[in-house]
C-alpha cells in the first residue's frame, strides 16, 4: 500500500481485546486510520482459537490488532492449556489468516519472555529469551508462531502497563494507601511503567510507516524512558497523589521495602524487566517520554475519582 493510497483509503481495522487496558486506548487512537471493528472477548473469545479463522474472513480486515491475552500471570501457573490458547494458538491462527489475505498484524507481548536475570540493563530484540512463567512461556510461542506465519507484523513487547481504566498497579496502590496505614511492596524487581496510552498512539504512528515500507515489519520493544523500582513507582504514586489532595492513611515514606524472596508468588518475576526500546525509536523516529510524563498525566485525570 503506498503514501498516498494510505491517506485517502478507509481501511476496515479488527481490533480484539477492545475492554482492555491498551485495547481501550487503541479505539481512539486506530479511529483517524479507517473503520475499526472493536470486539470484546465475549465476541471473539481467543480459547476458542479456530473461531477466530472465520471472523477473520468474514471481515478481511487490512488491520488485526491483538490487544487480548490472558494476563493473570499467577493464576496461568494452574491452567496452562487454557492460556496456551489464548497466548500461543490463537495468535498463530490470526498470523495464518492474515498470511492468506495479505492484512498486518500487530499483536503485544511482554517482558516476562526474559529471565531477568543475565543482564543489568535493558533488554534489546537480539537478546535471547528464557521465560520462567507459564504466561511468559506461552507469550514467547505466541511472538515465535506469527513469525513462522511470515505475515506482515508488529510485535510490541512491553511491561509494567497502566492506564486511567481498569485494574492495575497505580490504582492497587492508591486503594491501599486510602485503607491501610501500613505498605510493603518489592523494592528488587526493575522496569518502566508504561501507559496504555502511550502503547496505543505508538502502535498507530509505528503501523502508518510500516505499512508504506513493509521492511519495518518485525518485533520492538515499546516502554516508556527511565526505569525504577516497584517500591519506588508506588512511593512516587502516593506522593504525586498527596500533592493532587488525596487523603492517605499512610506516608510514601513509610512504605516498606521488601526483596521478592519476601514475597513469594506462584509464578517468578524477571527480575531485570528494562526493556531497551533503541530499536523502535530509531525506526519509527520516536522519542519516549521518561515513564513520570504519562503517569503524571493520568493520576491527574483519576484524581477526582478519590476524592471524597
Amino acid at each position: 500500500m503506498g503514501d498516498a493510497e494510505l491517506r485517502t483509503s478507509r481501511m476496515n481495522i479488527l481490533l480484539l481485546g477492545c475492554n482492555g487496558q491498551v485495547g481501550w486506548e487503541l479505539q481512539r487512537s486506530l479511529a483517524p486510520l479507517g473503520a475499526v471493528m472493536a470486539l470484546a472477548r465475549n465476541e471473539a473469545n481467543l480459547a476458542e482459537p479456530e473461531s477466530l479463522r472465520a471472523l477473520v474472513r468474514k471481515i478481511r480486515p487490512q488491520v488485526i490488532v491483538n490487544a487480548a491475552a490472558y494476563t493473570a500471570v499467577d493464576k496461568a501457573q494452574s491452567e496452562p492449556e487454557l492460556v496456551r490458547c489464548v497466548n500461543a494458538i490463537a495468535p498463530a491462527v490470526l498470523a495464518e489468516e492474515a498470511a492468506g489475505i495479505g492484512a498486518w498484524l500487530v499483536h503485544y507481548s511482554t517482558d516476562y519472555v526474559f529471565d531477568g536475570c543475565k543482564k543489568d540493563v535493558g533488554y534489546t530484540e537480539t537478546d535471547a529469551p528464557n521465560p520462567l512463567s507459564i504466561y511468559g512461556q506461552t507469550k514467547r510461542e505466541g511472538e515465535l508462531a506469527i513469525q513462522e506465519a511470515s505475515c506482515n507484523m508488529l510485535i510490541f513487547r512491553t511491561s509494567w502497563v497502566y492506564a486511567a481504566r481498569g485494574n492495575n498497579f497505580v490504582k492497587t496502590m492508591l486503594r491501599l494507601a486510602r485503607e491501610r496505614d501500613q505498605l510493603s511492596v518489592v523494592a528488587d524487581q526493575w522496569g518502566a511503567p508504561t501507559s496504555a496510552e502511550l502503547i496505543a498512539d505508538v502502535t498507530v504512528h509505528s503501523l502508518r510507516q510500516a505499512m508504506v515500507r513493509p521492511a519495518l515489519s518485525g518485533l520492538y520493544h515499546l516502554t516508556a524512558g527511565g526505569e525504577t523500582t516497584w517500591h519506588r513507582y508506588a512511593c512516587y504514586i502516593l506522593e504525586e497523589a498527596q500533592t493532587l489532595g488525596h487523603s492517605l492513611k499512610i506516608n510514601p515514606s513509610a512504605i516498606t521495602a521488601l526483596t521478592t524472596a519476601d514475597y513469594p508468588l506462584p509464578a517468578p518475576r524477571p527480575a531485570n524487566s528494562r526493556l531497551n526500546a533503541t530499536k523502535l525509536q530509531a525506526t519509527f523516529g520516536l522519542y519516549l517520554p521518561d515513564w513520570k510524563v504519562h503517569l503524571n498525566r493520568m493520576l491527574k485525570e483519576i484524581s477526582g475519582e478519590y476524592h471524597q
